[in-house]
């Protein structure tokens, strides 16, 4: 497998959207990011404030107009992200009341026209992603099991295999609609969501026929708080990877608790997120594992710490991502002993 130098650093822009300059506009936070040594940005499409993703997906001199206004800053749109909108394409009804404040008004308390708004987005979002020139997208599975997570009450026979059937009919269609596009969807593997973990990823993925948009965004956060071998994980499921979030975290388990936590807040539970290199996240084995596979896109940057002021781990963030990524050798290391031996040669020195 060739070596390939990963592109970055990058910033999702999530967390730092808001109505104060220069957070407000897509110009204003271009700049701010290429300040700080950012190339690329991961544009929420739900925020109205950076992003049109309707007129980005009907407009090709719109989508032209975003990446301009970009590249003005020296800084490349990485990924569109469909987080909240993928969400909503599978909600139970435990949460539709918690979930309504993903969607505009016209649709809250009205489960059928939510999911109906959020698979119209997840389109417009394939088109938007084709016009932008981009290869992937981020977006979560949404959940129909997820309350069903620990096996108390016993769960019924089945009940996992409807809902993993229900979830991949929704989706089929939409990755069908991505296929067409070009563009890979990168569901991040994230709590609350029917894909959590590898196990349910493949679930899914068996229902979707192996469907070859339906690949991974790999955030090493996650499988801290909950455990699970993160290294190991890049090992098993490198070819479907497409997107990195490059995010740190802790896991402090006391004898009062793990990891669920206590149903307390991020700043007192045994498992949190923390700015980059404030965590436990072994970012060098991780960035050299990516390496070796031949990961050639994006070093995100996700900012969500319990702690830290967010513009202080902005700032840390992009200089940690610039020292991790490898630049790849264009030779071996021991070309300089090579000995220019030829076939015949090495047919001799094999007594053949």
């Amino acid at each position: 497998m060739a070596l390939k130098t990963m592109k970055g650093p990058a910033i999702f822009l999530a967390q730092f959207a808001g109505d104060e300059t220069p957070f407000n506009s897509l110009d204003a936070i271009g700049a701010w990011a290429s300040k700080l040594g950012y190339k690329g940005v991961q544009i929420p499409s739900w925020d109205g404030r950076l992003f049109d993703l309707k007129k980005a997906a009907e407009s090709q001199t719109y989508a032209d107009e975003v990446k301009g206004t970009l590249a003005a800053h020296g800084v490349e749109i990485t990924e569109l992200s469909t987080h909240l909108q993928g969400q909503l394409v599978a909600v139970h009804p435990a949460y539709d009341e918690a979930f309504d404040g993903f969607a505009p008004e016209s649709v809250r308390k009205n489960p059928q026209a939510r999911q109906q708004w959020a698979v119209e987005q997840l389109h417009y979002a394939a088109k938007a992603s084709r016009r932008l020139g981009l290869r992937a997208h981020a977006s979560f599975s949404g959940a129909l099991a997820w309350p069903y997570l620990y096996p108390w009450p016993q769960r019924p026979a089945g009940l996992v295999e409807a809902a993993f059937e229900e979830l991949a009919k929704r989706w089929k269609p939409i990755l069908d609609a991505f296929d067409e596009a070009g563009v890979d969807i990168c569901y991040e593997i994230h709590p609350g969501e029917d894909l959590h973990d590898g196990v349910s990823y493949e679930m899914f993925l068996e229902r979707v026929g192996g469907h070859p948009r339906a690949r991974l965004l790999y955030d090493p956060s996650h499988f801290v708080l909950q455990q699970l071998d993160y290294l190991e994980y890049i090992d098993i499921y490198h070819e479907r990877i497409g997107i990195f979030h490059v995010k740190d975290a802790e896991f402090r388990p006391t004898g009062r608790q793990g990891v669920y936590g206590g149903y307390q807040g991020w700043v007192d539970r045994a498992g949190r997120f923390r700015s980059l290199g404030d965590g436990q996240v072994d970012f060098r084995s991780i960035f050299s594992k990516f390496t070796q596979y031949g990961y050639d896109g994006w070093a995100v940057l996700e900012w969500e710490c319990a702690l830290k002021h967010p513009e202080d781990g902005a700032a840390e963030g992009a200089r940690f991502i610039a020292d991790h990524i490898i630049r790849v050798a264009e030779r071996a290391f021991d070309d300089f002993a090579a000995s220019g031996v030829d076939d015949a040669a090495n047919r001799r020195m094999l007594g053949i």
